[in-house]
């Protein structure tokens, strides 16, 4: 995994570094993102019944190509806003169930027949403790779930930390009441042209990684991957130190040799988790091609 990747110059807002990532080889799978498919109408999520069920979502793809759900990505609307709990490869022509997690503990009522696209991914606390307790329980034969309890605390902890009021306790409103501030973030940690993935410190310790089959996909998702980390740094504060290219490549060489285990795939292609040091890994593949492939780690 993260096999053949250079590192690139750092780039800097705040507490916050980004290290841009470039692949090698380049082999790149055929598929829409999933908001570019909903943008288009060829893909709906809706919820799985008129009842509804808070751990699943039922995906249609009417589109000629496969469509790319990430892992952490904010879906709103329906019956309450939810967000993935892995990355999946939704099939061209295909209905498929998908393992999703509340980001709105107060509604459950519906404002909408179908969710539409947030552009935004989850806080890296949201993220890690996620992706902890997601491979857990697919450690457990348990499938991808999430402890919800968990997701709710943690959006709770961070409301309460930044003064964020939210009637139904919503992700979304967080983001909405610092959007001035992601875009600021944003607008300096502009995407790195010919970046595959990248690396992510808050201070001294790094938090997130994230690698795409193709700069294509990276350039589009690259200032939502930055959302939630932007909170993170405005929850945290200033964080002292910073972090430099030498653990960058320390942390590759570590996910290059952990011990990935193959788990059962939502819909097309394999994937492999890790664990190790505090740190989790997940990693989708087609026909032996990396899609995308994350690591988060647990700090403070």
């Amino acid at each position: 995994m993260f096999a053949k990747t250079r590192i690139g110059q750092p780039v800097s807002h705040g507490s916050l570094t980004v290290f841009p990532l470039f692949c090698g080889e380049i082999r790149p799978v055929d598929y829409v993102l999933s908001d570019e498919g909903m943008e288009a109408g060829t893909i709906t999520v809706a919820e799985v019944s008129q009842q509804g069920s808070v751990p699943d979502l039922i995906v249609e793809n009417k589109g000629e190509r496969r469509a790319l759900f990430l892992e952490g990505e904010q879906l709103v609307g329906a019956k309450q806003n939810r967000i993935l709990n892995t990355s999946v490869l939704v099939p061209s022509q295909a209905r498929l169930t998908i393992p999703v997690s509340c980001v709105e503990q107060g509604r459950w009522s519906r404002i909408s027949a179908y969710f539409t696209p947030s552009y935004l991914i989850s806080p890296y606390h949201l993220r890690h403790g996620l992706k902890r307790s997601v491979t857990r329980s697919l450690r457990e034969k348990q499938g991808h779930r999430s402890d919800q309890g968990q997701v709710w605390n943690e959006v709770r902890k961070q409301q309460d930390a930044l003064a964020v009021s939210s009637g139904t306790g919503a992700l979304a409103d967080t983001y909405d009441q610092y959007k001035e501030r992601l875009a600021e973030a944003q607008k300096t940690l502009r995407y790195v042209p010919g970046a595959c993935g990248l690396v992510v410190a808050l201070g001294p310790q790094i938090v997130t990684s994230d690698l795409f089959d193709k700069p294509a996909t990276c350039e589009k998702v690259w200032g939502r991957l930055l959302s939630g980390l932007v909170l993170d740094a405005l929850t945290e504060g200033k964080a002292g130190g910073s972090s430099d290219v030498a653990q960058v490549s320390q942390l590759l060489n570590e996910v290059r040799n952990a011990a990935w285990t193959q788990v059962e795939a939502v819909g097309e292609g394999q994937e492999y988790r890790a664990e190790f040091d505090g740190k989790v890994g997940s990693a989708l593949l087609l026909d032996g091609v990396l899609v995308h492939g994350s690591l988060v780690a647990g700090v403070g």
